[in-house]
């Protein structure tokens, strides 16, 4: 019978800020029989791999933080990648979870065993693990997304993706196609148009991109910060009482400020033609919003030439759009982000009576209150279906809060396993789907960010991010089923 904190063996997948935060907290509830799995040569997750030019995070950085480790002294209101790398480091080490980490270990396939009532994982090494519990930390850009452009596969220059960047590749002097324009692409074409000869950049959709104010914190500022900690600590609650006064229900009133901001910003390009197609054709938050003081500037630059026509095809050497125009090209980077919407896509979970876990999710990926789904006992997701809000580490801290007391429960209770009652889900989700439907732009015909191929949203939460913490705040016992007495181990 597991009735000690140490007999629970417990899976997690992914080195990110999700699966350190929650490696933190079990260490400090007690549980020490953890490992982590993560697929990467190091920890940091998305911040990890994403190296490219310009790469920083469009969340202020104070909120970018875990409330329990806060950082002073960020060098400015937006963080670059590597300083929030080194945070996420800081944080493994001052915690000590780094030992609990299994690095360049990729989950392949996890199966829950009915008989013995835990999980086997299989490694693509070939090894094989079993947990007692499995906290998927995989998050929402784990599986990159690549274009179906005919002639791809032939093209013999170099190719690589904006979230694999090649660091070992010099654009100098190079014709550089990007192919993408959304959050990464935002980031790093400014950066390659001071190093390449020429960039061509292919636009499908036109994005809204907002300015930031992101000056460097001056000397003066950083030393009162980090002679007083509790002024870290204020601006991290101001900046989280601003976005989460009104949610994604202020959306609508919102939109005329952001969007008069939005074509404020694009006066920075100077030709009217390129302004025009610069210019968003879908409201102010139907799709991702987008940060960038030095987007627009970089298309006054001769070198950068923005390109609108759809993609017929891509030769050795070259891409060809649909009117017939045909650009060289030596290096293509593929700016085209992740499968937001296709949760667990890079593991084969199999649960109870060994269904798939796409399968259940044909319509479209789905969980009680973002953290548990029926028929995969002991499976906890942080940052799972439609949990996407204004702070990512906001939000994980809550799913790891709540898959926590999950947690505490099967080892005070002694219990096998917990698993979410069918019916429960879906009076959560039906619920669900009607709060989001209540929020229009998300409904103004963008596509893919945030919906499933069935067309549901899948990814956003429809209220405050206070909201999903009062929500998680406790278990609802009701809407578990868990392991009968005859099923306890002896």
């Amino acid at each position: 019978m597991l009735s000690h904190r140490n007999d629970l063996r417990i899976a997690i997948i992914g080195a990110g800020p999700a699966g350190l935060c929650m490696a933190i907290q079990l260490k400090k509830a007690g549980f020490e029989n953890f490992i982590i799995l993560e697929k990467a040569a190091g920890l940091g997750g998305t911040w990890y791999h994403n190296r490219y030019p310009g790469c920083a995070c469009d969340i202020p950085s104070h909120l970018y933080s875990y409330s329990f480790e806060i950082k002073e002294d960020w060098s400015r209101p937006y963080a670059p990648q590597q300083e929030i790398l080194e945070y996420l480091e800081h944080c493994s080490q001052k915690y000590g979870v780094e030992k609990h980490c299994r690095f360049e270990c990729t989950v392949d396939r996890s199966v829950w065993d009915e008989k013995n009532n835990e999980w086997t994982l299989e490694l693509r090494s070939g090894e094989t693990l079993s947990a007692n519990i499995v906290i998927s930390a995989v998050g929402m850009f784990n599986d990159l997304n690549y274009p179906e452009i005919d002639g791809l596969e032939r093209f013999e220059g170099t190719v690589f993706h904006s979230a694999r960047w090649n660091w070992n590749h010099d654009l100098s002097g190079e014709n550089v196609g990007v192919i993408g324009s959304a959050a990464s692409a935002v980031q790093f074409v400014p950066e390659i148009v001071k190093q390449a000869k020429k960039v061509n950049y292919y636009q499908r959709t036109a994005n809204w991109v907002l300015p930031k104010e992101d000056d460097p914190f001056t000397e003066e500022t950083l030393a009162h910060l980090r002679s007083d900690p509790l002024a870290a600590k204020a601006i991290r609650d101001e900046i989280f009482n601003q976005l989460d006064s009104a949610g994604p229900g202020a959306f609508e009133m919102l939109r005329p400020h952001m969007e008069s901001s939005g074509k404020q910003n694009l006066e920075l390009v100077n030709d009217p033609a390129l302004r025009e197609k610069l210019t968003p054709q879908h409201p102010w938050g139907c799709k991702r919003p987008l940060f960038s003081n030095h987007y627009y500037p970089a298309f006054n630059q001769p070198n950068l030439e923005l390109v609108t026509e759809p993609i017929e095809k891509l030769t050795t050497h070259s891409i060809v759009n649909i009117d017939g125009e045909e650009r060289e090209i030596d290096t293509l980077i593929l700016a085209t982000g992740f499968q937001t919407t296709k949760y667990l896509s890079s593991i084969n979970v199999i649960g109870r009576s060994g269904i798939d876990i796409q399968e259940a999710w044909n319509d479209g990926a789905q969980a009680y209150k973002g953290v548990t789904t029926a028929g995969f006992p002991n499976l906890f997701m942080l940052y799972g279906p439609n949990t996407n809000s204004d702070s990512l580490i906001t939000m994980i801290e809550y799913h790891v809060e709540h898959a926590l007391l999950h947690i505490q429960r099967i080892a005070n209770e002694a219990l096998d396993w917990v698993d979410v009652k069918a019916d429960h889900m879906a009076a959560y989700n039906e619920q669900l789907q009607r709060d989001i439907a209540a929020v229009s732009v998300w409904h103004a015909g963008c596509t893919d960010y945030y919906r499933a191929p069935s067309g549901r949203i899948v990814t956003q939460w429809p209220h405050t991010m206070s909201t999903h913490q009062k929500m998680l705040a406790v278990l609802d016992l009701d809407a578990y089923e868990t392991s009968p007495p005859e099923s306890k181990l002896r």
